[in-house]
């Protein structure tokens, strides 16, 4: 086309443009299509449900509000992973994860299905899923995975990650203390996550936790004994769903 703006105008035959090309070795790149986008349309429905959450992050006790999300995990000069977790709001345990060399809506289900295999008997009828509105989210197989699990399905409101902040801030500080930048492959990177997460769960302690990593929290919270030599602050309780203090109270 720029030829044909050239004064005086230069006109010629597609196969002789070809033949040339050919000839000099020339290409014209071609943007691929996204995979991702093909699936999102696919897979989008108006099942959007509504926020039940309102943001009480830790107003009902552990196991009644559950987290989930999907993160890219970048490495290797462009090579994507895809990482979902689901975390217990309460105690910020991570339940269950998956990562995933496909976007496929397959790995949320399975990080569903692990959840309630090894949680699932400390669940209640009343528990919530909250996500955001990604199309992995308000598929029918997620929908209906939710449903026989008997768990209440809660979205965020469109474009508010605030509605979902403490999953995406776990993303945050999980991005900040990982370092991918010498994976090669995807089993080098489920050997990263898998590592961190084990750290996190049982050795990364947290204000906010009294002091606690979440499953040292957990036992705090099911049995009343405080693991460190300290006088533990007294968590405001009803039944399980109290805000705990500052931790600056906390007594030495």
């Amino acid at each position: 086309m720029r030829l044909l703006h050239q004064v005086p105008a230069v006109v010629m035959n597609i196969k002789k443009i070809r033949r040339l090309m050919h000839k000099f070795n020339l290409l014209c790149p071609i943007r691929r299509a996204n995979p991702y986008r093909r699936m999102a349309k696919a897979l989008r429905t108006s099942n959007v449900a509504p926020n039940l959450l309102q943001r009480q992050f830790r107003a009902y006790g552990p196991r009644k509000v559950l987290l989930t999300d999907i993160t890219y995990l970048i490495y290797n000069r462009g090579k994507k992973s895809y990482l979902c977790t689901i975390l217990d709001a309460y105690t910020k345990r991570v339940l269950s994860y998956v990562v995933s060399e496909s976007l496929e809506v397959d790995f949320v289900l399975e990080a569903v299905t692990l959840m309630v295999q090894n949680h699932g008997i400390s669940l209640h009828t009343e528990t919530i899923i909250n996500s955001d509105q990604g199309v992995h989210y308000t598929s029918y197989r997620f929908i209906q995975l939710v449903k026989d699990n008997n768990l209440r399905q809660s979205m965020s409101r469109k474009a508010n990650c605030w509605d979902n902040a403490p999953q995406e801030s776990f993303f945050g500080h999980m991005k900040d203390e990982i370092d991918i930048h010498s994976c090669k492959t995807h089993n080098d990177i489920c050997v990263v996550i898998d590592d961190w997460m084990d750290y996190y769960n049982n050795d990364r302690y947290q204000w906010d936790l009294a002091r606690l990593s979440p499953n040292e929290y957990e036992r705090y919270i099911s049995t009343g004994e405080y693991p460190l030599p300290m006088v533990p602050y007294r968590i405001e309780q009803e039944g399980l769903g109290g805000q705990p203090p500052n931790p600056r109270d906390l007594s030495l």
